[in-house]
């Protein structure tokens, strides 16, 4: 394998890591939405509340992004298992 095609894979890892993590947090966003923050803020459509959701969002979809993208990895390293 060349140089470029090792930087095209390269690139279109990247860019598939992108948007696994960005649908993650998409996902925990929508999930986060059924969680009742109402016992624990006073006023649960505040800004902080919604910031805190938000931050609830992105710190779990990217543990979760993080491990669906060790286990893509996982899984296409055990084809050299059988070779």
């Amino acid at each position: 394998m060349n140089g470029a095609a090792g930087l095209n894979a390269l690139a279109w890892d990247g860019l598939f890591a992108i948007f696994v993590t960005l649908g993650c947090i998409a996902l925990l966003w929508v999930l986060l939405q059924e969680v009742r923050f109402d016992r624990i803020f006073r006023h649960p459509q505040s800004t902080r509340a919604r910031m805190l959701q938000l931050v609830f969002a992105v710190v779990l979809g990217h543990l979760a992004a993080g491990f669906v993208l060790d286990y893509w990895h996982w899984a296409g390293s055990v084809r050299w298992f059988f070779q």
